[in-house]
């Protein structure tokens, strides 16, 4: 039913593409490209689509015993792999080795890709070069950008190379994660509006729990604790630390809610806070805005039993400390396609890796810029 419903609304539509993507893109439907978006209609087969120069492809794949491959058409460059069952990062053990982070990548895939083989997380093939240690994004590829899927198939990718390797990479849903899976739509590229329209579904049917990348993100925790260190996207407010304390229960929770219709989760006491715009996990902005004081953070990431929270959401145009180190910010403000950095974290010490592969020391900060989006 998936195939007839997507290939009829492709052709219906196609008489219509030249003009309506010029119209929401500004560019010509030529020049439309993206994909694979991968289905799986039964137990035994998946259902690819794509959007090549403006035009609606399909391939079908009988799923393999060990794993399936998706040749690249456009879109995504690189074959699709899928394995047979998906690996499961928060499964390998955290030893004490070498953490290297990233946030808010928001479609900004070639920024990412220079940045992860400039710092040799992976190598000029964009496979997993970083061993047994761990890559953490805490979140927010959805939106902006014009590059969100290739994003997120190669760190599907890599999470399967780094398991095999002894390693891990861990992805953190975010807020705009969450917007999307439950439809608030209000920050997409104009080009996923189109490419919506040719396959004939909702945008968040593309990341549906059917489809291969949507039901690996409703597997994603949105905290994470490695050694010392807490990983999550916005932070977490005075009045939630239990939810930090129970982090697997937080983490079932957000997995339990993704695509339930926000009136429904705000409506729950169960998952109200998970989903609030100022308090919540992947919301909060209060190490930033003036809420709390250097001693308050301190006292809250000690009552934790932490030596510091790295969080994501709040743009700083590159990683710095702020509280005396209790807090590392990681939104280094890739969003605007011009730059990036990494935080690295090597036996305890933490530096930040820039875009020409250098590493240097953390600065502190004590003001956070203004960041309204």
């Amino acid at each position: 039913m998936m195939r007839r419903r997507l290939l009829a609304a492709g052709l219906a539509l196609a008489w219509l593409s030249p003009v309506v993507a010029e119209e929401v893109t500004g560019q010509p439907a030529a020049t439309l490209d993206d994909g694979p978006y991968v289905f799986q209609t039964t137990a035994r087969r998946y259902d690819a689509w794509w959007v090549c120069d403006g035009k609606v492809e399909h391939d079908v794949q009988r799923k393999r015993r060990k794993d399936t491959v998706i040749a690249p058409r456009c879109g995504y460059d690189r074959p699709a792999v899928i394995p047979n069952h998906v690996a499961d990062a928060e499964s390998v053990p955290y030893t004490g080795g070498r953490i290297v982070a990233l946030s808010d990548i928001h479609g900004q895939y070639d920024l990412m890709v220079k940045l992860l083989r400039a710092h040799r997380v992976i190598d000029g093939n964009d496979n997993w070069a970083l061993g047994r240690d761990h890559l953490v994004i805490t979140g927010d590829v959805f939106d902006r950008g014009d590059k969100v899927n290739e994003v997120f198939w190669l760190l599907f990718q890599l999470q399967q190379q780094a398991h095999a390797a002894g390693g891990a990479v861990h992805f953190l849903l975010g807020n705009h994660e969450t917007m999307v899976l439950y439809d608030d739509l209000r920050y997409i590229n104009p080009k996923y509006v189109e490419v919506a329209r040719l396959l004939g579904l909702p945008y968040a049917s593309l990341y549906g729990a059917d489809t291969v990348i949507g039901g690996w993100l409703r597997t994603r925790p949105v905290m994470l604790k490695l050694g010392d260190t807490l990983f999550l996207h916005g932070g977490i407010a005075p009045e939630n630390l239990d939810l930090v304390t129970g982090i697997d229960a937080t983490n079932a929770t957000y997995r339990g809610s993704l695509g339930v219709a926000k009136d429904t989760v705000k409506a729950d006491p169960a998952t109200a806070r998970l989903y609030d715009g100022k308090r919540s996990p992947i919301w909060y902005r209060g190490y930033f805005n003036g809420e709390l004081a250097t001693p308050d953070v301190r006292t809250l990431v000690d009552r934790l039993g932490l030596a510091r929270i790295v969080v994501g959401h709040t743009t700083m145009d590159e990683v710095v400390s702020f509280h005396g180190g209790s807090i590392i910010a990681i939104d280094s403000g890739i969003k605007r396609g011009e730059s990036g950095q990494l935080l690295f974290i090597d036996n305890g010490q933490l530096s930040r890796g820039l875009l020409d592969g250098t590493r240097e020391a953390l600065p502190e900060r004590q003001v956070a810029p203004p960041d309204k989006d």
